[in-house]
């Protein structure tokens, strides 16, 4: 790991205040359009699935609506929960969740009761931020009493579902960025010093640490695996700082760090990390390798019936 400079927010060895977080949201600019590279893809699957929306953000409601796609409900089937863009910047992770609806998720509807969430965060999406603008990172705040709305609005909708979840998959990315910007901003903001990692080249999965399901992880890579290459262990042989589990699988404990993919009691859960800064990959490549994790997981969960 190497220390990065003092960000430029804040004071060696201080939290932000208010001020300090009001500093920072005033220097955030729209970059992309929630509305036409999301929303537009949302409203045309309605003609096959069912679309509900189950929020808005109060930071501006009329733009930032928060749609589920569910495809034709049957309570025999077993449910399974895919998220995308609980980390707005993380752009595959919402573009994928799409193209997996718009090209695979009739198929799988016939075995499973799919409940989709595209993009999480959409003021995260269009200001390409990991945080929400409080400087809250919704990834961290997925408990009761939250205080990011963006995950208190998906647990709400979750919780009045009323079911129960097989597996949750939720799709996420690591890219340079979390070197060069986010994660300097969160020792600023926490008053501490950030030390580095090495960004892994390539795709890798976060399964949950109090129940990792070993097999569903080295499924989905294999699966994977035929899209993208999968990020090798670093020096020290770890990914992003921390001890393989099995190859291009780590583990976190999902509930006790408030991580989307902790929301539910489902059987199966992984996080799904791509990186798009690759020269060995593309915004598309991303994308597609989005797919193959949820087809994958999927595919192991129906070869388990």
């Amino acid at each position: 790991m190497q220390q990065s400079e003092m960000y430029h927010i804040g004071r060696k060895g201080q939290k932000w205040t208010d001020e300090d977080k009001q500093q920072w949201f005033s220097l955030q600019q729209i970059k992309r359009s929630y509305q036409q590279e999301v929303v537009s893809k949302i409203e045309a699957l309605a003609r096959s699935f069912t679309v509900t929306q189950y929020g808005a953000l109060s930071y501006d409601e009329a733009k930032y609506p928060l749609f589920l796609i569910k495809g034709e409900w049957d309570a025999k089937k077993p449910v399974v929960l895919v998220t995308g863009g609980v980390h707005g910047y993380e752009t595959s992770g919402v573009q994928g969740a799409i193209r997996f609806v718009e090209t695979k998720a009739k198929a799988y509807a016939e075995h499973f009761n799919l409940v989709i969430a595209p993009c999480v965060s959409p003021w995260g999406y269009e200001t390409i931020n990991r945080w929400n603008p409080n400087a809250v990172d919704p990834n961290r705040s997925f408990y009761p009493n939250s205080p990011a709305e963006e995950s208190a609005s998906l647990l709400n909708a979750v919780s009045d579902l009323g079911v129960d979840f097989l597996a949750h998959i939720d799709l996420h990315e690591t890219t340079d960025t979390d070197n060069s910007e986010f994660r300097p901003a969160l020792a600023a903001r926490e008053g501490t010093v950030n030390h580095n990692w090495n960004i892994p080249d390539g795709f890798y999965l976060v399964g949950d640490s109090e129940n990792p399901q070993d097999e569903f992880q080295t499924a989905i890579i294999k699966g994977v695996a035929a899209v993208t290459h999968i990020a090798p262990a670093d020096d020290d042989g770890k990914l992003i700082g921390v001890e393989l589990s099995q190859f291009g699988v780590i583990n976190y404990p999902c509930s006790e760090l408030g991580l989307c993919a902790g929301l539910t009691q489902a059987q199966y859960k992984t996080t799904t990390e791509v990186y798009p800064d690759s020269p060995l990959s593309d915004d598309e490549n991303c994308i597609l390798a989005q797919v193959a994790a949820i087809c994958s997981g999927l595919d192991y969960l129906l070869a388990k019936r």
